[in-house]
């Protein structure tokens, strides 16, 4: 929690408010905010404030300069002048605004642009875009239970599609499926294990399924076998859906890690990408099959009823896919060659890492409390250490999950392994 968080948290709430809150006389209902928030204050939760360009190795909160471990917009990239310039121009050229909905609007030269762009890196056929990629993880699952009948000869009925989760999916995936009964229209296997996968599938035989699983998991950093789950579902005749919110752009080359599971991940029905973390700008898209995505302009609620990413933000993801699969991809292998140096420290220190090396590097650090006060320590010391909480990570096992930045310098992994080797003791690091 920031200094100016900690110094809203021990202001008196207005009596006013309290009294309001509180207030049970009457026989009204309560509403318990108060006891939250203050629970929440006791328990350090706070939205930290930056005072600068936000998600960069180095970040200003209250006047002070702070080395920031927590953006998931690993690479940086929207610090190039390059980068920064395409984002300009096209707000110039094409201004900020959506319109609205994509079906009733339309899109821009850039979107198409951003869209093709992407069912090239993929190889698939259309592509839709969102304006988040929760959005358009949630307009998925809508759009594949749903139903329209728009005619008697054009209508569609989805009702009876089943889903079946990897049990580690991504919170915006069962948020988006929280209304499916489990044990009917919603199952779910064991964490990336295609032999439990193919368990669930032989009972469901003779069904509409769509089977949902990541590609690397943001908490403890492990890659789905894809190969293997795209060949369980093939067998059994199921469709295939990925989030590759996590690797997109990252993994794929065949000289870089995990290029046979990402040859398996090429093989899924659909593909979901999210531009948060190696684009570094918020959006989401879905590819796939040119009917089935054409369908789903009018089965998805999310892309029916909410705008999608503005303009210049749609040319610049178009403009750094191509940077980085054709102009310069030596940014992903000197990147992906840092986070091996990165966890090597770490290892060569005795740090208990997540066994996959991927990009993400977790330690598990034990209860909650015990995270909040490692993050605090950290923070007084001049870092900001992202340490999630259940429901992002497990119960009672805070973890830090750190996300080493392309221009995070040999200061800043000096100090944090410095800090680390100082709280071992402390925190039972």
């Amino acid at each position: 929690m920031t200094l100016d968080a900690r110094e809203q948290a021990a202001a008196p709430i207005p009596a006013a408010e309290k009294a309001e809150e509180t207030a049970s006389s009457s026989g009204a209902p309560q509403w318990h905010f108060d006891q939250f928030a203050e629970g929440l204050r006791q328990f350090g939760i706070g939205v930290p404030f930056s005072e600068g360009m936000s998600g960069v190795p180095e970040v200003t909160m209250q006047g002070r300069q702070l080395v920031n471990f927590a953006p998931v917009n690993f690479l940086n990239l929207h610090s190039r002048p390059d980068v920064m310039d395409t984002f300009t121009d096209a707000a110039r050229r094409y201004g900020l605004a959506t319109g609205g909905a994509r079906i009733s609007q339309g899109v821009t030269r850039p979107h198409i642009d951003m869209e093709a762009e992407l069912c090239r890196i993929l190889g698939k056929e259309r592509a839709i875009g969102y304006a988040t990629g929760m959005l358009a993880n949630i307009g998925f699952i809508h759009a594949m239970s749903n139903k329209q009948a728009w005619s008697d000869d054009m209508r569609i009925d989805l009702t009876d599609v089943v889903f079946v989760f990897d049990r580690d999916n991504h919170w915006s995936l069962w948020k988006a499926a929280e209304k499916l009964e489990y044990g009917r229209r919603l199952f779910s296997f064991k964490h990336n294990n295609p032999e439990h996968l193919e368990q669930v599938l032989q009972r469901l035989r003779g069904k509409r399924v769509v089977v949902v699983f990541e590609s690397v998991y943001s908490i403890d950093g492990s890659v789905a076998p894809m190969h293997d789950l795209v060949d369980v579902c093939e067998k059994y005749g199921a469709l295939s859906f990925v989030d590759d919110a996590n690797g997109f752009l990252v993994y794929g080359a065949q000289h870089r890690p995990f290029a046979k599971e990402y040859a398996g991940m090429y093989r899924a029905t659909f593909i979901m990408i999210s531009l948060k973390k190696s684009v570094g700008l918020e959006g989401g898209l879905i590819v796939g099959p040119r009917d089935a995505m054409y369908s789903m302009e009018a089965l998805n609620m999310a892309s029916v009823f909410t705008a999608q990413v503005q303009p210049p933000t749609a040319a610049t993801a178009a403009y750094v896919m191509r940077l980085l699969t054709q102009q310069e991809p030596e940014i992903i292998d000197n990147y992906l060659a840092r986070v091996a140096y990165f966890r090597q420290r770490l290892i060569d220190e005795g740090f208990e890492l997540n066994p996959t090396p991927s990009i993400m590097t977790s330690i598990d650090v034990g209860p909650e409390p015990v995270g909040n006060a490692i993050k605090e320590a950290f923070l007084e010391r001049g870092y900001r250490i992202p340490v999630y909480l259940f429901p992002a990570a497990r119960k009672n096992h805070a973890t830090m999950r750190l996300i080493l930045n392309a221009t995070h310098t040999d200061e800043h992994i000096d100090g944090f392994i410095s800090l680390m080797r100082e709280f071992r003791s402390k925190f039972g690091l």
